[in-house]
């Protein structure tokens, strides 16, 4: 469970506590003392900041700092909030999560794979800067072993080669990583969209009926040019074959670069086009 706390400071603070019960499960008890090993060591403006810890047998729990608006899962899915995440912050967000996974995987020694980036693991403080959370199944890879694990994440997040290969790689969250970002352009889950990309209609699937309808399609050249961006890098992280997806270090340095004007209007894109872009 998790509590918003106060502590004599007047501090807020969000407080995870294992109840004895789940304690006495294994995969819990592994969860919380991998989340209290490896956060401390992470310093990243988009990964949310552990305070504090307890790991007595009897009384076991997290404390993190406090993000108002909860998980980005339930701002899409919450009609009032979802329009108050417009086109420029839903971009900034997707930013935040790619910022994040580059540190992981290009800036931590040796680097960390998250294992479940997911909607519901990400969340939004008070001015929607979204932060990556939830490190119980993070691993760190060795380069002297296999890095075969059990099957971990979120059903319809997880890399569809790690069901039978599975190897844990940094390409697993990449691919998680494509969901999510999709999911932020769309306002829901892009299952139904990946299934029909990989059928032959997928030629006639326009990005204008992709894009969330509860917003108001982006006029502003500038703010169309970064969803366009951000909807062509989901599409090359969530290729089938993890080798042809990017690195998140790469992910992180497009959204630098400074882009062409687009020459195709928003009513005339489709997904084909961007898929093979």
């Amino acid at each position: 469970s998790v509590y918003k706390a106060q502590l004599p400071s007047g501090k807020v603070v969000a407080l995870k506590k294992l109840h004895h019960l789940e304690g006495e499960q294994p995969a819990y008890d592994k969860s919380f003392r991998n989340e209290a090993r490896v956060l401390p060591e992470l310093r990243h403006r988009n990964i949310v900041k552990l305070y504090g810890f307890c790991l007595h047998k009897r009384c076991m729990f997290l404390v993190y700092e406090y993000m108002d608006r909860g998980s980005l899962f339930c701002v899409l899915r919450n009609e009032v909030e979802a329009l108050e995440l417009d086109w420029i912050q839903r971009v900034n967000v997707v930013k935040g999560i790619a910022n994040a996974l580059s540190y992981m995987h290009h800036d931590c020694t040796p680097p960390l794979i998250h294992r479940d980036i997911s909607s519901n693991n990400i969340l939004l403080n008070s001015q929607l800067k979204a932060c990556v959370a939830d490190f119980g199944t993070s691993r760190l890879l060795d380069p002297d072993s296999s890095n075969q694990t059990i099957m971990v994440g979120t059903f319809g997040y997880v890399a569809p080669e790690f069901a039978y290969t599975m190897v844990v790689t940094e390409k697993c969250d990449v691919y998680s990583f494509g969901v999510v970002a999709l999911e932020i352009i769309m306002g829901k889950h892009p299952g139904e969209l990946l299934s029909s990309l990989s059928s032959p209609n997928a030629q006639h699937v326009m990005l204008k009926d992709v894009l969330d309808p509860r917003l108001p399609p982006p006029v502003n050249q500038l703010v169309l040019q970064n969803v366009v961006l951000v909807v062509m890098l989901a599409l090359t992280c969530i290729h089938p074959n993890p080798k042809s997806r990017p690195t998140m270090q790469h992910m992180s340095l497009e959204f630098l670069v400074r882009k062409p004007p687009l020459v195709t209007p928003l009513h005339a894109m489709t997904m084909w086009h961007l898929m093979n872009k």
